[in-house]
This record gives structure tokens, C-alpha cells and sequence, in this order.
């Protein structure tokens, strides 16, 4: 007989397991969550603690406001997970910005175990002692690390196989290539006077092809400059791609 493989799980450490899977139990990743494509595993960092006041945090080593995260409570927290030859994060807004390439590495492996912090953060020994990757999903500061955590376990989520029910919505979005989404349309034809660009309904798969192709080069362009730069030499004559202008009445 052989065993069923192992989903991809996300084990959560949280002072708020009661939060999940809140989104994720919904929409593609709550069906997929249902029918055991991926697993979740909310932990709470109390049941860690060792006094009766189940302590998990205290003032930050030379003054300042606010609490830190204990480093030894969060450190048992960790070990009580058998997580060796997994991904350990802590979401941190000092973190490395995650990326579609390192979710792509994210859901191709085990799943991760993410750590939650809270009030002023981790202590850094924890981080370091635990090898923790700080991630972050955007320069901004939320009140802890759930939501982020959330965030990243979608967007992990939705890339493993039997999730979405087309392989190309996956692979044909925004960030797959390094370049942002070209800009969709649906019915119908006419909307307040605008109407869908005649090349998408002409039936010319190569021009419809060439076409969302500039329309996402310009858009990166003009949106994000740092994903443009980025972008490999044009083969032929070993300079940037110039990218074309807008056509969608931006």
C-alpha cells in the first residue's frame, strides 16, 4: 500500500489562533483547505508560557515604549513544532519584501511555519537562534503579524496544484514574467460610451498576444520603474526595451 503524500501546511504561531483561518477558510483556498489540498495549524504562543500568568512578553532591554515578544517562550512555541526541514518566517515590516518568485519557492516546498509577532516585536536572539527569515509584504506597520501571514499563505496557496481550476490563472498574471497584468475586459461590449479594445474581439490570438504584451510593459513602466529596470536587454540590440504608452485612457 502506499501512503497519501503529505498537503502543504501552514503551521501559525499567534497570540490570536482564533483569527484563523478567517479568509482562508473562504473562496478557492477554503474550498482547497476543505478537500485537504493544504492544511492549516494555528498555534497559540501562551500555551508556551510557564508562569500562572501565561507571560509572553516584557519591556524592551534599555527603555522604550511598548512590549517585545520573550525570546524564550517564542523559542519553546517553535521547538513544540516539528518544523526541521520547513521554512521558518516571522513577518516583520523590516523583512524582505515577499516576492511572487519566493512565494513560487514557498508553495513548491512543505509549507512554512510563520510566526506572528506583536506589540513592539521579537527578541532578536529568538530570531537569530531559530534562523527566523524576516518577511514583509510592504512598508507600512499593521498591529500584528496575522494579517500579513494571511497574506502570504493565499498567495502560496493558490499555486499549489488543484487549486485553481486553470493552470494558465496562475501563470499568466501579474509578477509570473516580472511584469504587471495587462488590463482585463469582459461583457459588456459597450460600458457608459467606452468600449472593449477591437483587438481583443478580432479573433487574432497573435495580435491579441502582442498586444497584451505592451500593454503590461507599459504599465510596469510607468508604475513600477524598479520591475522595469529589472527587465532583461532586448536581445537584438543589447539596450532596455522602450516601452510603449499607454493605451487604456490613463
Amino acid at each position: 500500500m502506499t501512503s497519501e503524500p503529505t498537503p502543504w501546511r501552514a503551521t501559525v504561531l499567534t497570540l490570536f489562533p482564533e483569527m484563523f483561518p478567517g479568509p482562508l477558510g473562504i473562496s478557492l483556498a477554503g474550498k482547497a483547505l476543505a478537500s485537504g489540498l493544504w492544511a492549516l495549524d494555528a498555534r497559540d504562543i501562551r500555551a508556551s508560557a510557564t508562569d500562572k500568568h501565561r507571560s509572553v512578553d516584557d519591556t524592551p532591554a534599555g527603555g522604550g515604549p511598548g512590549m517585545v515578544l520573550r525570546a524564550d517562550v517564542l523559542a519553546a512555541a517553535i521547538d513544540a513544532v516539528d518544523a526541521q526541514d520547513r521554512p521558518r518566517l516571522v513577518m516583520s515590516p523590516r523583512g524582505r519584501p515577499l516576492t511572487q518568485a519566493r512565494v513560487a519557492e514557498l508553495a513548491a516546498g512543505p509549507g512554512p511555519l510563520i510566526v506572528c509577532g506583536r506589540f513592539e516585536g521579537v527578541d532578536q536572539r529568538v530570531i537569530d537562534a531559530r534562523g527566523l527569515e524576516e518577511v514583509s509584504i510592504g512598508d507600512y506597520v499593521l498591529s500584528g503579524g496575522e494579517i500579513a501571514a494571511m497574506t502570504l499563505i493565499d498567495a502560496c496557496v493558490r499555486l499549489l496544484p488543484g487549486v485553481m481550476g486553470k493552470l494558465a490563472s496562475g501563470t499568466d498574471e501579474s509578477f509570473s514574467d516580472g511584469l504587471l497584468e495587462y488590463p482585463q475586459y469582459t461583457r459588456p461590449q459597450v460600458f457608459e460610451d467606452r468600449q472593449i479594445p477591437d483587438v481583443l474581439t478580432s479573433g487574432d490570438h497573435a495580435k491579441v498576444a502582442k498586444w497584451r504584451l505592451a500593454e503590461a510593459e507599459a504599465l510596469t513602466a510607468a508604475r513600477r520603474p524598479d520591475l522595469w529596470a529589472a527587465r532583461p536587454k532586448a536581445p537584438e540590440s543589447g539596450r532596455k526595451r522602450k516601452p510603449p504608452k499607454i493605451t487604456t485612457g490613463e
